[in-house]
């Protein structure tokens, strides 16, 4: 009878998960991106002041969104990436209500 060996942490392979991760976050700031200028073109055809305001205000989220974006994309490029901190989970989660609510408010 052989003993049956428990997986450790070296048995896996570092660059999948990552990588994956990595694609996932890419995907997201392409579809805020595309979300931005679905935005902006709504207003250029006929949105109010309010609507102008609206689409400054996810633009700037947007810009935001893809600072912290960047930032999880380098982390992960490291051999053992850290985990997020909540602080950075709570922003990109308010981005992404934030960008809601002012698409939202571009489509009003």
């Amino acid at each position: 009878m052989t003993a049956r060996r428990l997986p450790v942490e070296t048995d896996r392979d570092p660059g999948l998960q990552p990588e994956r991760t990595r694609l996932a976050w890419r995907r997201t700031t392409l579809s805020y991106a595309v979300t931005a200028v679905l935005a902006g073109r709504q207003v250029l055809a006929g949105g109010d002041a309010s609507a102008a305001l609206a689409l400054g205000l996810a633009a700037l989220v947007f810009l935001v969104f893809l600072r912290l974006a960047h930032r999880r994309i380098t982390q992960l490029g490291a051999p053992q990436p850290a985990l997020m901190r909540a602080g950075s989970a709570f922003a990109v989660a308010a981005c992404t209500v934030a960008l809601a609510v002012f698409g939202a408010a571009v489509m009003r």
